[in-house]
């Protein structure tokens, strides 16, 4: 599997090897502990909706953002060790991309798929581009192209043409979260 990024600026592969955390002892570690996380990686958390976020969604009037609050997914750096690149997904759309700080950064946003990857990895990642992870089954090393069975349900796109990572919009808030990662939308 692979994860590709997907913009106005076209299409670039994020990470070759994917991880996908898909047990809630995989899901709590994370990234913890790790010495490094190499070039090319990226660990996928995937969400299945809560009843309460059902429920939310269908709410009137002042309860109508508990949907909306029960779908938040946090994400602590408390043992990792590195830095990390952290994009929050809805339906394959980025709503969120943040770089988090070994020990000490924290964050959140509703989102049904977390990918963590190394700090840096997502340069040129913005709220509202697309993220896909992709099937390799059919996929050679002539042809790295050849397979976008996409694995987050969205339609794959036939534009093949891979595109350099783009330059990172300046961030309009600054970088001074206490933390001290940079936050790139929300």
């Amino acid at each position: 599997m692979r994860l590709v990024h997907e913009s106005a600026e076209g299409r670039r592969t994020l990470a070759t090897d994917v991880e996908v955390a898909d047990s809630l002892l995989a899901k709590t570690r994370g990234l913890m502990f790790r010495e490094e996380v190499p070039e090319g990686y990226a660990l996928v958390f995937r969400f299945e909706p809560t009843a309460l976020e059902r429920v939310g969604a269908r709410l009137p009037g002042p309860l109508a953002g508990l949907g909306e609050w029960a779908a938040s997914r946090g994400i602590h750096m408390l043992f990792v060790r590195v830095p990390l690149d952290v994009l929050w997904l809805r339906d394959g759309e980025v709503v969120r991309v943040r770089t988090l700080n070994p020990w000490r950064g924290m964050d959140s946003a509703a989102a049904d798929t977390v990918v963590e990857l190394p700090g840096g990895a997502a340069e040129g990642v913005e709220p509202g581009d697309t993220v896909r992870l992709v099937e390799d089954a059919g996929r050679t090393d002539a042809d790295p192209e050849a397979s976008d069975d996409d694995m987050f349900g969205v339609p794959a796109d036939d534009d093949t043409d891979a595109a350099p990572g783009r330059e990172s919009a300046p961030d309009p808030a600054g970088s001074g979260a206490a933390d001290g990662g940079g936050d790139r939308g929300e």
